[in-house]
């Protein structure tokens, strides 16, 4: 009996991945290879999903399903805690000191810029030459100029939003539509679907997508979802409200009318709407039998942003300290499920910490795919999300405008300005960093410090 009655695909995939195989199941792993879905959501707190704060309200049932297959990651950091930088250290595997895109891009001059520099390899690029068709639908923000747009960096489908964030339903951006569609060797075009609730227009493009390649190569789909972000008062028309936008099946599992006006319960309604879309493309997984080959990373860009502004930040990242674009827990620790069965077990929790940089390594690791040469700051997460592995890095660092933190072991320092004295915390002990341990740990702050000075010295 061949191997290939005898084995499962998933079994000789982890196989080769652990160790050492014969050029026979190589041969197997190749024609196996795993799709790829990495979907993103924008500005979530880690505090609104139910399966990371018992005390949320907010309905996510399809979430807590993806969770249930796979892995909850409880200390999983985003590079950054802005939106544009965060997806720039994601597609490229680097922090933002190592790629120079160290700020939001502001604006539709920004916004529809260079952005990220051209010569950065992001992990489209790797799998495209790996074999992978490859697509990305919904939120870029990393630049929209001739030379930085998605099939124009490793993306053989794009249909999306160019800047920031956008109306959810007329999809304008500072007053300029701002959805497209561009496919390989086709030049960027205005999407007219103007009227389709944004978490559901980039839902199905995925779906289509998913459905049209699935049977004819393996693919990496990257969909990042530009919900939950708070409304724009520059994206509405003048008798517009400024409001939180949901459609109106979401409203109705509240018991509510589109017409509610209390800010919380217009955000959790856009929560839902997010997690209904997501449920789209997971059960349009299970209705093509990818789900058993499709390895699966979901997670916030950022923290939820806690900046008091009235009806707009309604986020929360208990018991997580502060929120987007700061560099204490709630803007950095984001909430984070895998899921790849036969290799991540069913319901499991990591506990340890891990970085959206390793996502690039991780990838170009199970799929043969040849990474860049520039220095990458990721490491392999799939050994740490089966179980099977402690993490390997020392530690993380984190600096975005004044804020500056560094994580290692369960110490992290941190900072709201240069100059500032550090401040020291046990997050094991303590994840809401409320009691600064400064004074009565020297060593242990001169330590942090000196690892701080060492990341430094390499930029």
């Amino acid at each position: 009996m061949s191997l290939k009655k005898r084995a499962c695909p998933l079994t000789i995939l982890f196989l080769l991945w652990i160790t050492p195989t014969t050029s026979l199941v190589a041969n197997e792993a190749d024609s196996q290879r795993p799709n790829i879905l990495l979907m993103t959501v924008d500005n979530l707190g880690y505090g609104d999903l139910l399966i990371y704060n018992p005390q949320s309200k907010i309905l996510t049932p399809n979430l807590a399903k993806l969770a249930s297959r796979g892995v909850r990651l409880t200390q999983f950091y985003t590079a950054s805690p802005t939106c544009t930088v965060s997806r720039a250290c994601l597609l490229t595997g680097r922090i933002a000191q190592r790629h120079g895109l160290i700020n939001q891009l502001p604006g539709l001059e920004g916004n529809y810029g260079v952005g990220l520099n051209p010569k950065e390899i992001l992990i489209p690029q790797i799998l495209k030459s790996a074999g992978y068709r490859t697509g990305c639908f919904g939120k870029w923000n990393i630049g929209f100029a001739k030379g930085s747009r998605p099939t124009e960096r490793g993306f053989d489908e794009f249909l999306g939003n160019a800047s920031g964030n956008i109306d959810y339903y007329r999809h304008v951006y500072n007053g300029k539509h701002d959805v497209y569609r561009g496919t390989a060797g086709q030049p960027v075009t205005e999407h007219h679907a103007t009227g389709t609730y944004s978490s559901d227009l980039f839902a199905d493009a995925a779906i289509d997508f998913i459905t049209r390649h699935q049977t004819k190569q393996p693919w990496f789909c990257y969909l990042p979802f530009n919900a939950p972000h708070s409304p724009n008062r520059k994206n509405k028309l003048p008798e517009q409200a400024n409001e939180w936008q949901s459609p109106p099946e979401a409203f109705a599992r509240y018991g509510m009318s589109e017409k509610e006006t209390d800010p919380q319960l217009r955000y959790m309604a856009t929560v839902t709407a997010l997690d209904d879309a997501i449920g789209r493309v997971l059960d349009c997984l299970d209705e093509q039998g990818a789900t058993d080959n499709t390895f699966i990373f979901c997670f916030s860009d950022n923290g939820a942003f806690r900046l008091d502004r009235e009806g707009i930040d309604m986020g929360s990242n208990e018991p997580l300290r502060s929120g987007g674009v700061t560099c204490w827990e709630g803007g950095l620790r984001v909430a984070a499920i895998a899921s790849f069965p036969g290799v991540i077990p069913a319901g499991s929790v990591v506990d340890q910490p891990l970085w959206s940089p390793d996502l690039m390594i991780t990838y170009a690791k199970l799929t043969n795919a040849k990474l860049p040469k520039a220095k990458l700051d990721g490491k392999d997460a799939l050994p740490i999300l089966a179980g099977r592995s402690q993490s390997k890095h020392q530690s993380y660092y984190f600096e975005f405008r004044k804020h500056a933190a560094l994580r290692m072991g369960n110490w992290k320092i941190v900072r709201t300005k240069p100059g500032e004295k550090w401040q020291l915390f046990d997050l094991k002990r303590d994840p809401s960093e409320t009691d600064n341990q400064a004074t009565v740990q020297p060593e242990k702050l001169a330590e942090l410090i000196h690892e701080f000075k060492s990341w430094q010295a390499e930029f």
